[in-house]
Order: structure tokens, then sequence, then C-alpha cells
């Protein structure tokens, strides 16, 4: 007969029974009273401080142990690629076109790659220089002839243009020296009413004129208010010229300096100029004096010495030039001829040398 197995039945079920009575005695009771020795191993519950997920100090935070999970990413629409592609060209054009290159360094790169010749070059340049000098002369000729409004007086009105006629003239006597400060005045008969006179008022700067500084009165009659003294050499002067010009007339006052001073010698008594454009214009200039005449004796000399220099000027011993012509143009012109004479005549006398 075989050996029989044998299991052994009441063994286990006696090592069983001891295991689980070590377990229960090995169980700890709650201690009643105090602990005899502080407790073995690690404490238990959180550290004193702690909140619920901090970490201690000493400790390591925890480590992630696997990968974060990885998005998938949409399909790619190649239209709107594309749109997009083309937007962000547009938006290239637009910044380069709206950039703040200047345009003549446009038009110089698009000079430089358009083959041409350098006289086609040297032409196109010199119409761009021309182009912007009358711009500029443009902006310049607004500058000196302000619009100017009319003025509306008794039974009268003095025309823009007119108005801004003695401005343009004041500008201009006063840029070139001829006058300075307050000093000066102009003076014109109007054409649109007889024996009617505009000039402008006492104490007025002529760089610095407008429409408030022009009086306006009758040959003949009193002077206006703010007129001054200049009134009745004023309407003298014209009263001769217009015989001269059939009817027109303007006047210009100016203290030039290099008139003034040849006249201050008192054994001259006509100005002749030196120079050739002086000669054509002039043959001589009478000078008359202010001191020790009556006013009528000096209107009378100032007419007399008018007509003897062929109605174009007339010098006052140490006050300057009354220029006389057609218009404001012509008086103008004529006051700065000789006052160009007498300069270049004043220079000759410094250098000494004989005419």
């Amino acid at each position: 007969m075989g050996t029989q197995l044998v299991v052994p039945i009441a063994m286990a079920s006696e090592e069983d029974s001891t295991g689980s009575a070590e377990e229960k005695m090995n169980k700890k009771t709650p201690s009643k009273g105090p602990p005899s020795r502080p407790p073995k191993g690690a404490p238990m519950g959180m550290p004193m401080g702690m909140f619920p997920g901090m970490i201690p100090p000493s400790s390591t935070p925890p480590q992630r142990t696997q990968k974060p999970p990885v998005k998938q990413e949409e399909p790619i629409n190649d239209e709107d690629d594309s749109m997009e592609d083309v937007d962000e060209v547009n938006d290239d054009v637009v910044e380069k076109n709206t950039s703040s290159e200047p345009m003549d360094e446009m038009i110089g790169k698009a000079i430089a790659q358009t083959p041409m010749s350098e006289v086609d070059a040297l032409r196109h340049e010199n119409e761009s220089l021309r182009n912007a000098v009358t711009g500029a002369a443009g902006i310049i000729n607004d500058m000196d002839n302000p619009p100017m409004p009319p003025v509306v007086g008794d039974g009268f009105v003095i025309p823009a243009h007119v108005v801004g006629d003695f401005v343009r003239v004041g500008r201009q006597l006063q840029r070139e020296g001829l006058c300075h400060a307050t000093s000066g005045s102009i003076s014109t008969l109007s054409l649109d009413q007889p024996n009617l006179v505009h000039m402008t008022a006492a104490g007025s700067s002529l760089g610095q004129l407008d429409e408030r500084y022009i009086v306006s009165g009758r040959l003949g009659d009193s002077p206006p208010y703010g007129a001054g003294d200049a009134w009745r050499i004023h309407t003298i002067l014209l009263a001769v010229a217009s015989l001269e010009h059939k009817g027109r007339a303007a006047c210009v006052y100016a203290p030039a300096p290099y008139s003034t001073t040849m006249s201050l010698e008192q054994d001259l008594f006509v100005l002749r100029p030196s120079d050739a454009e002086g000669k054509k214009r002039f043959e001589s200039v009478v000078i008359v004096d202010s001191d020790d005449v009556s006013e009528e004796d000096f209107l009378r000399q100032l007419s007399e010495g008018l007509q003897q220099s062929k109605c174009k000027a007339i010098v006052v011993r140490g006050a300057g030039v009354y220029a006389v012509g057609a218009d404001f143009n012509e008086a103008w012109d004529n006051a700065a001829t000789i006052e160009n004479s007498m300069k270049i005549s004043y220079l000759m006398r410094l250098a000494d040398i004989e005419n």
C-alpha cells in the first residue's frame, strides 16, 4: 500500500489560535493615566504650525511620477494659414508705405533704380529744385503781401489792394534801411475820388502797418485826425506830382542815412550822383532848408525844388528824402536810387577819390 499523507489539522488550528491570542495581547488599550516615558517612533498627526497640504521644511516636496498629458493639436487648415500669410504681407506693405521716409529720398531711390543718363538725372534734379524754389517764393510773397481788409471812411472806401500796397511798400522801405522804427511816411492820391489823399498816421511804424494806421482827407482841407505836421508837405508834393503823371501820384518820405548825411554840408545846395545809374535817373536833387523860414516859404521851396529835380525827389537838409512817382513802386524806386548814389558819393569821399 502506498504512503498516505496525513494533514495535521489539530496543529494548524492550535497555531492559529495561539497567534490570534498573541495579536490580541499586543493590541494596546488606551491608558487612563499619564505616560511614564516619551513615545517612541514618529509622532502622529501634523506638527504645530503646519496646515494641511504644507510640506515640512526638512522634507522633500513630492515629485511627479508621471508626465503631464500631452494636448492634442487641432488639425491645420491650409486655407486659413494662407489667408493669415496674405494679411501679414499686406500689413508689411502698409508699414513700408506709411514709413517716415522723406519724399526726396524715395524719389532719389526711384531715380537710382531707373536707368537714365546723367543729363536726364540732372535735368530732373533741376526741375525739382525749381519747383521747390517757386513754392518757397510763393510762401514768402504771401507773407510780404498779407490779405488786408478795406477801410470804410466818411463818404469813401479804401480798397483792400490799396491797403495792401501801403503794407508792402512800408515793409520794403524798412527792410532796405531807408527808414527805421516809427520814422518815415507814405501817401497816395485816390484813383476813385478826386482830391482824396490817403496817408500813414504820424508815429506809425512802416514795417508793421495795417488798415488802422491809414488816415484820409481832402486836398485843401484841414489835416485829418492823426496825420501830424507831415500832411501839408505830402499834399503839396502830391499836387505837383499829379500834374506830371496825369492825376496819379504817390509820395515816400524816407530819412535815409547817406542822403541825410550828405545834405548836412552847409555849402551844398544840390546833390549830384556820381554813379552811372544815378546819373541816368537824376541830374541833380535840390536841397531845401527848413530853418529860419516861414511855413509858407518852406512849402513854396519844396514845390519849386521838386520841379527843378524833374518831379522825382527832393531833400530836406538834415531830415531826409521826399520821393514822388505815379505810384508807390516808382516813388520807392526814386528814393532807393538817390540813397544808393549818395552812399557811393560818401564812400568816394572816404577813399579820397575824385570824380
